[in-house]
């Protein structure tokens, strides 16, 4: 039996849940994980070791804007999903999803030896373009990445599949977060940085070798050249079920929560928290875990299903533990605020830290909660034949919300002056009705989640 055959074969009994970890000793799930979490972190780490490079004085004698050029460096790897996505969606949909992702890996190590060579001579604008081509790789990689999934895993496995992908992806953010900052820092931390980044690309190309065939669903597809006209066709698509596109939107907007938060993280730490900048990673890695473990806990909470029920919950969840965070986060700064640069192990001791610690992981639980059904709904309710096209508007709508999340940051808090306080408490309130507003127009999430409920307090009351 071929590699293909084994695939479309799944056993029904290897797709009961006994462990959710069982997808990583599978050949179907395994070299696939480590493809793209591998990919994602090596996007991570040279982003934010650019981004610190900006702010310190490697790169000060370029005379470059901090501010200008951290958020240009930002657009930049965005930009991207816009220009791209598109045609993205049509190769996935059009050729094998695994040869794809092999090419994709061979242009990661270059574009890696490129990024080597920028850091190494501190090339600021060699390395925003190195960034822009990451922007681009990882275009082409999502639409492959998340069709790639319902295809090789049964719908048994569908939502714990997506579950260890989630956790992958945030885990490399954080990962890349923390390492690329805390590498260029060294001595000689940009050269292992530089040779690091080459060594990952490499393994991950290796890994993606071992990826089985996922063939094209669509083999008649025809690849337009003309990509504002096959945007339109896509979006098309994409609504031809509602409910699949009120997901993409709900997804979009849980970037743009998260993104909202994230990006305040530094600012609120040292100003509001009156915290040591050590204390930045301590609350962004607290925020992030926080997502990766609600990946993983969905699965046990909607017992291996993809079960549209939780996403009420995580998105009341979301706004719970925001409207918590601001309201202890305002009597903290009132008690402490004769204090100045808190170090990470002194502010676990004070009044008010570990609760506002412990808020930064429920927000990001409850996001997992949300996030990893919504994405599971979209893969299952999209046909094969046009399930990258339909992914790769998931991705543009993504990225324009992620940027619609820093207009509001800045329109908050720069042209109204606002506080971070009242801007958390401002985005938990637009999450209330945004949400709101997507399951009135799909009422199937209201309906599942009553039934979830009363599901989990009949198995209580037995």
């Amino acid at each position: 039996m071929n590699s293909q055959e084994q695939i479309e074969t799944v056993n029904p009994a290897e797709s009961e849940l006994k462990s959710q970890f069982h997808l990583f000793a599978k050949r179907r799930f395994l070299p696939f994980f480590v493809t793209q979490f591998l990919g994602a972190l090596n996007d991570n780490l040279f982003k934010n070791a650019l981004l610190v490079l900006v702010v310190s004085t490697a790169i000060a004698g370029s005379g470059e804007n901090t501010n200008f050029t951290t958020n240009f460096a930002v657009g930049l790897f965005i930009l991207p999903f816009f220009l791209f996505s598109t045609t993205a969606g049509q190769l996935a949909d059009t050729y094998d999803k695994a040869w794809l992702m092999r090419r994709v890996k061979i242009a990661e190590i270059f574009i890696m030896l490129a990024g080597s060579y920028a850091l190494l001579t501190l090339n600021l604008n060699f390395m925003l373009i190195i960034l822009f081509l990451l922007g681009t790789q990882s275009a082409f990689f999502g639409p492959l990445k998340y069709s790639l999934i319902p295809q090789h895993l049964s719908n048994e496995e569908l939502l714990a599949g997506n579950a260890q992908v989630g956790m992958g992806t945030f885990g490399s953010i954080l990962l890349g977060t923390l390492i690329g900052g805390w590498m260029v820092t060294l001595n000689n931390g940009i050269f292992m940085l530089s040779m690091l980044i080459i060594v990952i690309a490499v393994i991950g190309w290796l890994s993606s070798r071992e990826i089985p065939p996922a063939p094209s669903q669509n083999k008649g597809h025809k690849l337009s050249l003309n990509p504002i006209t096959e945007t339109a066709v896509n979006f098309s698509l994409a609504r031809e079920n509602r409910t699949v596109f009120y997901c993409i939107l709900a997804i979009s907007w849980f970037w743009l929560y998260g993104g909202c938060f994230l990006t305040q993280v530094p600012n609120y730490t040292v100003t509001v928290l009156n915290g040591h900048p050590r204390l930045i990673s301590i609350l962004l890695g607290a925020f992030i875990i926080g997502i990766a473990l609600g990946s993983l806990l969905c699965n046990r909470l909607s017992r291996g299903v993809v079960e549209p029920g939780i996403v009420p919950l995580g998105a009341l969840g979301l706004s719970i533990f925001a409207f918590d965070l601001s309201y202890t986060s305002i009597v903290y700064e009132n008690t402490h605020a004769s204090l100045s640069d808190i170090m990470p192990s002194q502010f676990l001791d004070l009044a008010g830290g570990l609760h506002i610690l412990i808020d930064l992981i429920l927000i990001g639980m409850f996001g997992g909660f949300f996030i990893v059904p919504l994405n599971s709904m979209v893969q299952q309710r999209t046909s094969g034949d046009k399930r990258a096209r339909v992914l790769s508007v998931n991705a543009i709508i993504n990225a324009g919300f992620m940027v619609g999340g820093s207009l509001l940051g800045i329109f908050f808090l720069s042209f109204l002056g606002w506080s971070i306080m009242e801007f958390f408490i401002t985005v938990a309130f637009m999450n209330l009705l945004f949400v709101g507003f997507i399951f009135i127009k799909i009422p199937e999430f209201f309906t599942r989640f009553s039934l979830w409920l009363s599901d989990r307090f009949a198995f209580v009351n037995r």
